[in-house]
């Protein structure tokens, strides 16, 4: 244990949003310090695919806050020692339909530095994506690949050593007031306290998540073995078309979702969407789904991982190679907005993503939060 306080900055939660507090105030010459429940980050922000995505985020803030967020994320990682895996995205298209998205897309600002492949471009350049059928495929520039489960936990060293933030693992947060954390192992003073919980929707603050209409989101992603190619960056398919804003909200989308609705009624009754990226030892990341309740079950179903690989084999043009690994993974999730910045209390804000975007959002909220908090000064 670093120091004992008081701090400037308390954070509760080690995930990638509560990181992105401490960092942005540690760049500020503020002292903090991070308190989370358990003996490392365990949630959404280790689960996911360690993709930062750019390219399709909602128009508008997220769309703002992707890009900011994608900038933080090339700073910080060589510092941290996070590799960067792949950069880019190849958005595919098998339907005349999903053409029709893809050229409307280009049309719009969200689209500078892309370009479009004609099949023949496809084949010739990504001939991994032999999928029966591909018409096109938008490329992007703008999207970079960390290995989460390792990105998180370098990123907390690298805060403590280079930055000087403290650490409280293990310690329960039990009550939150101005000025003062409760914890499990005493009493945190501090200045300024962000609440950062990840999908915890009953322990602080409850009645803040109910009153923004809060449910919890779970998704099933699968680990395959090395299929023997390379992958320069991450693949995405026709329907990430319709459930990316970026994309899903240009008028264009609609007939896509009509077909989709007529062809693959059950991947879309599953929020089924495929992203697929590699790994350092070659191995895939390859999701998911969603399904949402107050409380998800935690099984991973067959029947769900099915159609997922289906998609894959559809783009891919082959089976998939084994499956290594699977797990679920939760996030909080609300159906009219991507953020939840709250103020229960002077000096007190509860920051959440409220969609599947932590780490490409994450980074530019927590500046955002503490900018408030603090005074919007020049960021380091």
């Amino acid at each position: 244990m670093a120091g004992t306080g008081p701090y400037d900055l308390a954070v509760v939660g080690a995930g990638i949003v509560g990181m992105a507090c401490a960092l942005a105030a540690a760049r500020r010459g503020k002292r903090v310090v991070v308190v989370d429940r358990d003996a490392q980050a365990n949630g959404a922000s280790v689960r996911n695919f360690g993709f930062v995505t750019v390219t399709g985020q909602e128009r508008g803030p997220m769309w703002d806050r992707a890009r900011r967020s994608r900038d933080i994320w090339a700073d910080v990682a060589p510092q941290a020692g996070i590799p960067i895996l792949h950069r880019g995205l190849v958005m595919t298209a098998r339907r005349e339909e999903a053409v029709a998205v893809l050229e409307a897309f280009m049309a719009t600002e969200m689209a500078q530095g892309c370009r479009l492949l004609t099949a023949g471009e496809i084949r010739r350049d990504h001939p991994h994506l032999a999928g029966e059928g591909l018409k096109m495929a938008l490329w992007s520039p703008h999207d970079l690949r960390v290995e989460s489960r390792q990105a998180i936990p370098r990123l907390a060293a690298w805060l403590a050593a280079s930055h000087g933030v403290d650490f409280r693992w293990g310690a329960a947060v039990q009550g939150v007031e101005t000025g003062r954390l409760s914890t499990a192992r005493g009493a945190i003073e501090a200045g300024a306290i962000c609440v950062c919980p990840g999908d915890d929707l009953s322990t602080l603050f409850p009645e803040r998540a109910a009153a923004a209409g809060l449910t919890r989101c779970k998704l099933q992603m699968l680990r395959l073995a090395d299929p023997g190619f390379q992958l320069p960056a991450a693949v995405m398919s026709d329907l990430g078309l319709v459930r990316y804003a970026g994309y899903g909200a240009l008028p264009e989308a609609a007939a896509l979702a009509a077909r989709l609705t007529a062809e693959q009624p059950a991947h879309l009754a599953n929020g089924v969407h495929l992203i697929v990226v590699q790994s350092a030892d070659g191995s895939l990341v390859v999701g998911d789904s969603h399904h949402y309740a107050a409380t998800p079950d935690p099984f991973s179903h067959q029947a769900v991982d099915a159609l997922i690989l289906d998609e894959f084999t559809a783009v891919f043009g082959r089976p998939p190679s084994p499956v290594v690994e699977r797990w679920t993974g939760t996030y909080a999730s609300a159906q009219d907005r991507t953020v939840l910045v709250d103020t229960p209390m002077a000096g007190v804000r509860l920051v959440m993503v409220t969609t599947g975007a932590g780490a490409s959002t994450g980074f530019a909220l927590g500046e955002e939060v503490v900018g408030e908090l603090f005074g919007n000064g020049a960021r380091a």
